[in-house]
């Protein structure tokens, strides 16, 4: 029987396979901020991150790698 695999990384698995850009599922992008999926999404909302749309679904998306590094990287400073 194979392991069970969210959609979201699925679809972030053909995204990463098929472009330059590398992205995060939401739940990725907060583990790496602390945050929960829920403030993840207000994050992404007051700080107006790029949000790489899922087709058929338009409560679903997925974030750019390199926007959430940055703010990694300046939290650390």
């Amino acid at each position: 029987m194979k392991p069970f695999k969210d959609w979201n990384l699925k679809v972030k698995e053909t995204f990463n396979a098929t472009s330059k850009l590398e992205v995060l599922t939401v739940t990725e992008a907060g583990e790496l901020l602390g945050l929960s999926k829920d403030h993840m999404k207000v994050f992404v909302d007051k700080n107006n991150l790029t949000k790489v749309s899922i087709m058929r679904s338009t409560h679903r998306y997925l974030l750019l790698k390199c926007e959430i590094d940055e703010i990694v990287a300046n939290r650390k400073k």
